[in-house]
């Protein structure tokens, strides 16, 4: 017995598809990518497309005509770049003795000391043990950077007995500066004040109990924590701005990110003027050789092709180049237009502004102004920001609202106030009282906020 027959029919749907070509997800890479980054494609680019060449390295200048290089290196000789250095440690020799001149050089050239070297150097002074100097290594070369171990100092001495541990830390706390080898920025604290003798009656109860809560802006329970009275209140706010809580930051060597700017604006009489950084990449073009190679393999179809599709990278590569750069100067000199105050007047005047209204101005997608924003900074009188540092809402949380003034702009007016009045403890209601004279209206909580967000010291009053 067969089974029931099914019928197969063939039926066209049409659908619509957007697929993103290899070529466009280069572009859009492109876009996003920050300068430094950007460098290191283009020569990747350059060593795996033949047909485009680095025709000049960033930072290269043409070269000078040979009458005139040789005037400036006649001028050269003639002159000491070090004879009129104060540092008594340089003595002008006769022309052509160079061996002071370089001792000098070399002795200029420091290096700076980590923490680890600067504790360790110091346990060479001291009158201990062989045994108590190698333990004591160990230890400081647990800390991190603050001055804190990263693993419990018993793991770090195994089988030492737990006294020795004790005597031991006890005496690189002592090192300079003191409060190294410590659990946290707590017990720092705790055993700076031991260490200087001088601390207030409360201080340790200071710690455990009432700077937990000021962290949460809780004031009031924090002084009703300890029952302290004002005067005593005051001694103990006064005396923890002598300590350092991260001990270790003095010595830390850590190498500082370093940025390089996409834009730079300028001042003229006419206002900002904004232009592109490109001295920080290369120049590049098709290579005009590969083209001619076309000619010599005419008869090669295969390889006609590959010259072909080589040189069609290239050019859409420094197409993709072009647009990234157009598009990144179009953005930021809308964003200087838009920002114009804050570019004459510095971080007080930024006004509100979001990417729909760069978007707007610009023609450009919103996605596209918030990739070719992303990581790309401009240098300007007052440093170097990032991009996205300009977009900002109004304090009344939308750049749409009536408010002329934005939250960064806010808080930078704090800023200035709180160093204008000579008060760092200033309360958060004669702040905002201050605020509501300019014209700025809000509330007491959002400047606490606000002055959180800041690190600047804590209002203890109401």
């Amino acid at each position: 017995m067969s089974g029931p027959v099914q019928h197969l029919e063939a039926s066209q749907k049409l659908t619509q598809k957007q697929v993103m070509s290899q070529k466009l997800i280069q572009s859009i890479k492109l876009m996003a990518m920050p300068i430094a980054e950007l460098r290191e494609t283009i020569h990747q680019e350059a060593e795996r497309n033949p047909a485009l060449e680095i025709v000049r390295e960033a930072g290269e200048i043409d070269e000078q005509p040979a009458e005139e290089s040789r005037v400036y290196t006649s001028q050269i000789a003639d002159s000491d770049p070090f004879q009129n250095s104060s540092d008594p440690g340089y003595q002008p020799t006769s022309k052509g003795d160079s061996d002071s001149k370089q001792r000098f050089i070399e002795g200029t050239v420091s290096r700076e000391e980590s923490l680890s070297g600067h504790l360790i150097e110091q346990l060479g002074y001291l009158n201990i043990s062989e045994n108590t100097r190698n333990l004591a290594e160990r230890i400081i070369w647990n800390l991190d950077g603050d001055g804190f171990h990263l693993e419990t100092p018993e793991s770090v001495l195994e089988n030492i007995d737990n006294e020795v541990i004790t005597a031991i830390l006890r005496l690189i706390h002592r090192l300079e500066p003191i409060g190294c080898g410590c659990k946290d920025w707590r017990e720092s604290l705790k055993v700076q004040a031991e260490i200087r003798g001088d601390a207030p009656e409360q201080f340790n109860p200071f710690i455990d109990k009432s700077l937990p809560l000021m962290e949460n802006q809780k004031f009031d329970e924090a002084r009703a924590a300890l029952d302290a009275s004002p005067e005593d209140w005051e001694e103990l706010n006064s005396y923890i701005r002598l300590l350092n809580p991260f001990p270790g930051r003095l010595y830390n060597s850590e190498t500082i990110p370093y940025i390089i700017p996409d834009l730079i604006v300028k001042h003229t009489d006419s206002g900002p003027v904004l232009t592109l950084n490109d001295e920080v990449l290369p120049i590049l073009r098709i290579d005009p050789e590969f083209e001619k190679l076309k000619d010599g393999f005419s008869n090669n179809k295969e390889t006609t092709r590959r010259i072909k599709d080589y040189s069609q990278q290239a050019q859409y590569f420094i197409n993709s180049l072009t647009q990234r750069d157009n598009t990144l100067l179009k953005t930021a000199q809308a964003i200087v237009e838009s920002q114009r105050d804050f570019f004459i007047g510095g971080p007080r005047h930024l006004k509100p502004l979001i990417l729909k209204d760069i978007a707007e101005k610009t023609g450009v997608h919103g996605a596209t102004v918030s990739r070719i924003t992303t990581n790309k900074y401009i240098q300007t009188e007052w440093g170097i920001f990032e991009l996205k540092y300009f977009f900002t809402n109004s304090i009344s949380g939308t750049a749409e609202s009536s408010s002329p003034f934005s939250k960064t702009a806010v808080k930078e007016i704090l800023k200035t106030l709180i160093s204008t009045d000579g008060d760092q403890k200033i309360s958060d209601q004669k702040l905002c009282n201050l605020l509501q004279k300019r014209g700025i209206k809000i509330a007491r909580r959002t400047v606490a906020k606000y002055r959180k967000e800041l690190n600047l010291p804590a209002s203890f009053g109401s």
